[in-house]
């Protein structure tokens, strides 16, 4: 059973998903609290068009994808924006719209290029067969994400639960927003080598949602959402290492889906926390509190 350490393709894929579960964690946490996660989900296809083209110009080059990747994912935002501002089409519509095209034209471009880049590969990654330039682009990835959070955690927190009052204390209350979007399209370029187009944001979204229902502080929740992207990493790992014909990308979503499925269950805040409060007969409005005061009084239970 512990063969799997003399391979050396599965130490650089425990080394990448570690420090990629690092660089992740605090990215899908901010995402969630925000609520932005389906617009996580968005710029991870919105990005495909650019990555295609790059890596049909100039091959696999970790660079020219990246740079590709950030055009197409900053295009997207733009165009948006410029439909929420000057059209009829709100914000959700036309980030929806705009990352099913960018989606179905970087496919469309794969296959007409003739890639010797199997489909499945593109869409799920294949982390197990990644090369040093995907290593250094996840290094870097999570220096530049953790220093970033290092230096805007505070301002983000704010912006995060009263974005009013951030933009009255700060002189450039859009460059907190702009940096975090940033950070969240890099580390979705660094997630699709490893994970695939399809399934990079699911190692971003699913251990947030998950850590979610266990615990009530930012500090606790990055811990535990870090913990959790680590573990469903491992073990998705060892999973597609057993069984050949499971692809690494959606085993590691999959154990990340089956975390989130138990702390829905048996988390303090999931449906055990709602059992919980249902159970308490607690008044719900002015009348009905009149109502449980007088019969509190009235069996002498109400205050001394």
């Amino acid at each position: 059973m512990l063969d799997w350490w003399d391979y050396a393709f599965m130490k650089r894929a425990l080394a990448a998903t570690t420090v990629l579960s690092f660089s992740v964690a605090p990215i899908g946490a901010f995402l969630v609290l925000r609520r932005l996660a389906l617009a996580g989900e968005a710029m991870a296809h919105a990005i495909v068009p650019g990555i295609v083209i790059a890596f049909v110009i100039f091959g696999l080059s970790a660079v020219s994808m990246v740079i590709g990747g950030m055009i197409a994912g900053l295009g997207v935002a733009v165009l948006t924006s410029v439909l929420a501002r000057w059209t009829v089409i709100r914000e959700d519509a036309g980030l929806a719209s705009l990352y099913l095209i960018a989606l179905a034209l970087g496919i469309f471009i794969l296959s007409a290029a003739g890639s010797a880049v199997p489909l499945k590969s593109f869409l799920f990654g294949s982390i197990l067969g990644i090369g040093n330039d995907t290593l250094v682009l996840i290094a870097v990835t999570a220096t530049v994400t953790l220093v970033s959070f290092a230096l805007l955690l505070r301002p983000l927190i704010v912006n995060t639960v009263d974005p009013v009052f951030h933009a009255s204390q700060s002189r450039r209350p859009g460059f907190v927003e702009l940096w975090f979007m940033l950070l969240v399209v890099l580390n979705l370029l660094a997630a699709f080598k490893a994970l695939g187009t399809l399934m990079a944001v699911g190692l971003m979204i699913l251990p947030a949602t998950a850590a979610r229902y266990w615990v009530r502080t930012i500090t606790a929740y990055l811990l535990l959402t870090f913990a959790i992207a680590l573990a469903s990493s491992w073990a998705g790992l060892f999973v597609s290492f057993l069984v050949p014909s499971v692809p690494s990308g959606p085993a590691i979503v999959l154990v990340a889906g089956a975390g989130f499925a138990l702390s829905l269950l048996f988390g303090p805040q999931g449906l055990h926390l709602g059992r919980r409060i249902r159970s308490e007969r607690k008044p719900v409005n002015a009348r009905d509190a009149s109502r449980y005061g007088a019969a509190a009084a009235g069996d002498g239970r109400g205050a001394d």
